[in-house]
């Protein structure tokens, strides 16, 4: 796998990995926050009754009010501001006008292109009172893309990232989904490498300072086999159990790592208060 700094590369993907600067950082943090905020506001409004519709014309609403335009609008022919899943829908659930119900619970995945810059996140939302094992899955789950985020260091590897997602999400008798992974990202939307939420220690990609990508572990109750829907985008589990999803942009810094999608409300995992 060959690196290039960013400043230099042209904006598409060749394939090389990008390694970007301070400039590139401070990119990444406004456009970070910025999602960030915008998931924070959805936690006040997931509740019974609203439908992801009206959740994903806030998403836009807000992104429109700062300056910044949703990167899935018209993405491959997708027609939304934001994917939201429902359930046992892993991942790219399509809003629409079907209202929540209470012990519901939601993936809202956002990113929001600020300035050229590609801020992606994602966060699992309780719809008025859950389920325990519900509960426990988006444990797991926030915990599982955690300890992902802990692994980031130079000299460490994607394979240590995915390994420490899949020892901790299976001891918890949890499946890793194999399907989709993270990403790249920056001035592109998806970029290399690819960061599997499964793997073997010391394999796969050498981390170095200045790459920037995502984590974001998807986890089901049952076993981790997916399938998409004839719409092509809305993959579900195959056993129709629980799935759920955290997600965050980080970039490898000198000396760990830095998380760009932190939220300023203090907001971590469901309950949704300041910590």
């Amino acid at each position: 796998m060959n690196y290039i700094d960013a400043a230099l590369a042209p904006q598409r993907n060749t394939g090389e990995i990008k390694l970007h600067g301070p400039e590139g950082f401070e990119g990444m943090r406004k456009a970070g926050q910025l999602t960030a905020a915008a998931l924070d506001l959805a936690a006040d409004h997931a509740r019974p009754g609203v439908t992801t519709a009206r959740l994903d014309d806030l998403i836009y609403e807000f992104a429109g009010d700062h300056g910044a335009v949703p990167a899935t609008l018209f993405y491959r022919g997708y027609t939304r501001a934001s994917c939201i899943s429902i359930n046992h829908v892993v991942c790219h659930g399509i809003p629409n006008d079907k209202p929540l119900r209470e012990g519901d619970i939601i993936n809202i995945d956002v990113t929001l292109i600020l300035d050229g810059w590609h801020g992606d996140s994602s966060r699992m939302y309780p719809i008025g009172a859950i389920s325990r094992r519900a509960e426990r899955l988006i444990d797991v789950t926030y915990e599982s893309m955690m300890r992902g985020i802990a692994a980031v260091k130079p000299g460490n590897t994607t394979g240590d990232i995915g390994h420490a997602i899949q020892v901790y999400a299976e001891a918890e008798r949890t499946s890793v989904v194999r399907d989709f992974c993270g990403h790249g990202v920056g001035r592109l939307f998806h970029d290399v490498p690819n960061i599997l939420h499964y793997g073997r220690p010391g394999e796969g990609v050498e981390l170095r300072p200045g790459m920037v990508f995502t984590i974001e572990p998807m986890i089901n109750l049952g076993r981790p086999h997916v399938k998409v829907l004839g719409d092509g985008w809305t993959a579900v589990t195959r056993d129709r159990s629980l799935s759920a999803q955290f997600e965050h942009s980080v970039g490898v810094a000198e000396d760990g790592v830095e998380i760009f999608t932190l939220s300023p409300a203090g907001y971590t995992k469901p309950p949704y208060t300041a910590e």
